[in-house]
């Protein structure tokens, strides 16, 4: 029997200067597959996506509401992975089939499929591998570092693990009313960044119900932030400079996906990462469990793989290597370099958090996602070493991300607490937190060692923290 809230019609609450605003309709029903399922129409960036009973109708319903904006992500990723990895599409295509494909659980194959099936029904010319290379775009630098490696090729420049997002979870004497409060920002290049901007709200013929925002087509989050039904709340932050990946694992996709939809408890999480980790896009996830009240941090690496848990502290993510041995052996990472981004950002959620001990709560973690203190220089002002990052305004490289003054930073925000999780919601903030805009054009025209981005660079605006609520 599906465990977890049962169906039930969504509403999305948008609450915008303290006025709420809800809005409500339902899809039409072309197929039967479609029966239950909807989108909204964007509000302050975010669109809205419902969808409900097993994995092919799930995958279906997805690939027919979202299909102009799958089509479009994956014009995006083509460009963005083969100019960062040296291969062309057809290379992730095939790895997608043979390298990837046998070990997908039959579970998410048919939701992968019921992407490609809905997709082919609104007449949009994608099938299975595209949607398969596409839910893999996070772990791509890891399976072409190793790729190349194997091969005796030297990898470009670009195929590395850089730093993406900022993160903190924090509970007990650190935040106002005791619980938990959890916030993320999602750091990527702005060529796909700029589309993250789908909530999707996802009823399971079996396991927990769960949303999450992500990417079109993705069946998993892919910046990681989540809730389900029974209670936990993940979110994760890369490790910079890692290296290492096993062909004979499960993608992690799948386990980032499984670990939401199958997960009542810290260990359940850490258990489903673990088995058959292939070390694609290692991370240090963090995770609460709101009915105990608890927090947790895992770091996954391939060969080190550390789980520590809180009920009462903090656990902040900014990219850096928590375990030395981790850190030591699976990256390339400096430790002791206080300029680096993640070292800079680690500094400042430390201030942040301790300075604000006892008084945390969802519009004190806004407040933090915008953040603009360099903690290493001293100064305020936007780059990559601040937490809402902007890597399009450092002159020189201050961590993984190549060249200065590239596309990329904090591109969406998210921010959720106990009350808010147990009704499945969270506040977003899609574009910088900070309110800055960034605009494709006047960038380009300034950078033009950047033009091969533009065919599908685009511009993102900043919009204010919306409240999204299954209810």
């Amino acid at each position: 029997m599906r465990r977890g809230i049962a169906l039930a019609a969504i509403l999305i609450v948008v609450v915008l200067s303290g006025v709420a605003v809800t809005h409500g309709s339902v899809a039409s029903a072309a197929d039967n597959r479609l029966q239950g399922a909807f989108r909204k129409p964007a509000v302050s960036g975010w669109t809205f996506v419902h969808v409900q009973g097993t994995p092919a109708q799930i995958g279906y319903q997805h690939g027919y509401l979202l299909s102009a904006e799958i089509l479009d992500l994956k014009n995006a990723l083509q460009l963005e992975l083969t100019h960062d990895n040296g291969k062309d599409w057809n290379f992730f295509r095939d790895a997608a089939k043979n390298s990837m494909w046998p070990h997908i659980s039959g579970e998410y194959r048919e939701e992968l499929q019921g992407i490609a099936d809905g997709l082919d029904a609104h007449g949009v010319n994608l099938d299975l591998w595209d949607v398969v290379a596409m839910n893999a775009a996070e772990e791509w630098s890891y399976y072409v570092g190793e790729w190349n490696k194997q091969h005796r090729i030297a990898s470009p420049s670009t195929v590395v693990a850089p730093d993406h997002c900022s993160a903190f979870v924090a509970t007990g004497s650190y935040t106002k009313d005791g619980k938990i409060v959890i916030a993320h920002n999602d750091w990527t290049g702005y060529l796909d960044g700029a589309r993250w901007t789908i909530v999707l709200d996802v009823v399971p013929a079996k396991g927990y119900r769960f949303i999450m925002d992500t990417l079109p087509g993705f069946i998993h989050s892919g910046d990681d932030f989540a809730i389900n039904s029974a209670g936990i709340i993940l979110t994760e932050t890369t490790i910079t400079g890692f290296s290492g990946y096993d062909f004979g694992g499960i993608p992690e996709f799948v386990r980032a996906r499984k670990a939401m939809q199958y997960s009542a408890s810290i260990d359940e999480v850490a258990n489903h990462f673990k088995e058959g980790n292939n070390g694609g896009y290692a991370n240090d996830w963090l995770i609460g469990d709101t009915k105990k009240n608890e927090i947790a941090s895992l770091e996954l690496g391939l060969k080190n793989v550390t789980l520590e848990r809180k009920t009462d502290g903090y656990f902040a993510g900014s990219n850096f290597p928590i375990n030395p041995k981790l850190a030591a052996e699976e990256t390339n990472f400096n430790l002791k370099d206080p300029s680096l981004s993640a070292n800079a950002r680690h500094k400042r959620w430390t201030q942040l958090l301790e300075a604000n001990k006892g008084k945390i709560d969802v519009a004190l973690a806004q407040e933090f996602l915008a953040d603009h203190v360099d903690s290493f220089s001293g100064k305020t002002e936007a780059s990559e070493r601040t937490l809402c990052g902007h890597v399009e305004d450092s002159p020189r490289g201050m961590g993984a991300w190549q060249p200065p003054y590239g596309t990329a930073g904090a591109v969406q925000n998210k921010v959720t607490d106990a009350s808010l999780a147990a009704k499945l919601s969270f506040t977003a903030a899609a574009g910088h937190a900070c309110g800055k805009d960034f605009i494709a054009a006047k960038h380009l025209a300034a950078h033009p060692e950047l033009s091969w981005q533009k065919p599908e660079l685009r511009d993102m605006k900043a919009f204010p923290w919306t409240t999204v609520a299954a209810q």
